[in-house]
């Protein structure tokens, strides 16, 4: 009976360890969202031409941005040669001058219809029309990206206008 108690108790402090672990690395990645681990963070340098980001070998490009009725366009292309499988929309966020987010839009004509897009190894997609419908098209605009890479990985911001 003794015995079962000790064993007990183990297996309770031994759950509190892996909790506080979980808790610990999830405090861990709050803080450094943003900061790809064994990186200085997401380079606009290491991408050409720009405006771009690299995240660990998976590089986005923006080009053509322009605004209409409300609705901020751009060309995106993306090269991917990171340990992310694949693009989605649900990457790609809009912040406005009011420090709104908006998601992408494929609903305004011209707007590229896609979803999660499977491509690795070097692989290129796009370019594609992206489209946002902010609360303003004031600037600053930025581009919010955060692609899936795994979970301590990643969030970079692309300022567009």
């Amino acid at each position: 009976m003794r015995r079962t108690r000790s064993t007990g108790r183990w297996a309770l402090l031994a759950l509190g360890g892996v909790l506080l672990a979980i808790i610990g690395v999830a405090a861990f990645a709050a803080l450094a969202q943003g900061t790809p681990l064994g990186s200085a963070g997401p380079s606009p340098g290491r991408c050409t031409p720009q405006p771009c980001l690299d995240l660990q070998g998976y590089t986005m490009w923006v080009s053509n941005v322009s605004d209409a009725g409300g609705v901020v366009r751009m060309q995106v292309s993306f090269r991917n040669s990171s340990r992310s499988t694949h693009a989605a929309p649900e990457d790609l966020r809009l912040t406005d001058s009011t420090k709104q987010s908006v998601p992408t839009t494929q609903v305004p004509a011209g707007c590229t219809h896609w979803s999660r897009t499977e491509f690795s190894n070097g692989a290129t997609f796009g370019p594609i029309t992206v489209c946002f419908q902010p609360s303003t098209v004031n600037p600053p605009l930025t581009l919010n990206w955060t692609p899936d890479m795994g979970l301590f990985c990643c969030q970079a911001d692309l300022r567009i206008r």
